[in-house]
């Protein structure tokens, strides 16, 4: 499967939810708190251990080493090297990415695509 494909995925398999956008209900606010908290939480921790002192890199690695241990758990789960935990951040650049074209998406009126289909297409 190729990124752009992966990128065009639905939110989740239900009818009901054609893209990543409708579980934020459309909501511009929504949005920007989700981008936020997923640059918060998977990318600050990374910027803060290439950049701080002492107590700092102290506390981010710490938080680097708990996300790789959980996420590495999901990584062995599908037999993959226990490396690939330290991808978890470029999932969630990727996941916001398609996140947001989702949102551009639905606000020019093209809707989710699926399969080459347009799905909730805002009108």
């Amino acid at each position: 499967m190729e990124l752009a494909e992966l990128r065009n995925l639905r939110g989740n398999s239900r009818p009901d939810c054609p893209h990543r956008f409708h579980p934020l209900h459309y909501s511009f606010l929504l949005l920007i708190v989700t981008l936020i908290g997923l640059c918060a939480t998977y990318l600050l921790a990374w910027i803060a251990f290439f950049t701080l002192e002492d107590p700092g890199w102290l506390l981010a690695s710490t938080a680097i080493s708990i996300m790789t241990a959980t996420y590495g758990a999901t990584v062995r789960f599908y037999g993959l090297p226990w490396l690939w935990a330290l991808t978890l951040p470029f999932a969630a650049v990727f996941y916001g990415y398609a996140t947001f074209l989702s949102a551009l998406r639905y606000w020019l009126g093209r809707g989710g695509q699926w399969k080459g289909r347009a799905q909730a297409q805002n009108r």
